[in-house]
């Protein structure tokens, strides 16, 4: 009997799989975490922390994962797939730049009450594992010395993502070419 978990609109949870295939495991879930670059200062048991507490999704190609201005309480590590962040300038949609598998996408929401500052629809087939903020809030409470380096980087990523909007913003509203 094919078992499946609805999870979120237009996403599946890939903990529990149709029968005759085979379930991913923790240890995938930790592998794919520890490729994200933000994530090089935890430890195999903070990663195993946020994976166990982890959920995996899947998003067909075509389907819009977050909208610009929603809240923001995860981050996603792609697993496999692409997604492309779009911002709306003058009314039109613009590609700011493509996520591929080893990246994290709303980084920012692991740390903040934020809002989506691009909307992210899936490139291709993809599956991502969403970390949510209370979870990576607990794993930073339980080992405080790893909060730091995890809190520079963001920031840098963070600033470094602005200012390439900033950049978009500037180029299609004319001020530079």
């Amino acid at each position: 009997m094919p078992l499946c978990v609805v999870t979120a609109p237009n996403a599946i949870s890939l903990r529990v799989l149709t029968a005759g295939k085979p379930q991913l495991t923790l240890d995938d879930d930790i592998r794919i975490i520890a490729s994200a670059q933000i994530f090089d200062a935890l430890k195999p048991e903070q990663l195993r922390l946020l994976a166990f507490g982890a959920e995996r999704l899947r998003f067909n190609a075509g389907r819009k994962i977050f909208r610009d201005g929603d809240r923001a309480d995860c981050g996603f590590v792609i697993a496999s797939g692409r997604i492309n962040l779009i911002k709306t300038l003058d009314g039109e949609d613009h590609v700011i730049k493509t996520v591929e598998p080893g990246n994290i996408l709303g980084e920012m929401a692991l740390l903040t009450e934020t809002n989506r500052l691009t909307s992210a629809i899936a490139d291709a087939d993809t599956e991502v594992i969403r970390i949510n903020r209370a979870l990576f809030a607990r794993m930073l409470s339980e080992y405080p010395e790893t909060a730091a380096a995890i809190h520079a980087e963001l920031s840098k990523r963070l600033k470094d993502f602005i200012a390439e909007i900033a950049r978009l913003d500037r180029q299609f509203s004319g001020d530079i070419f």
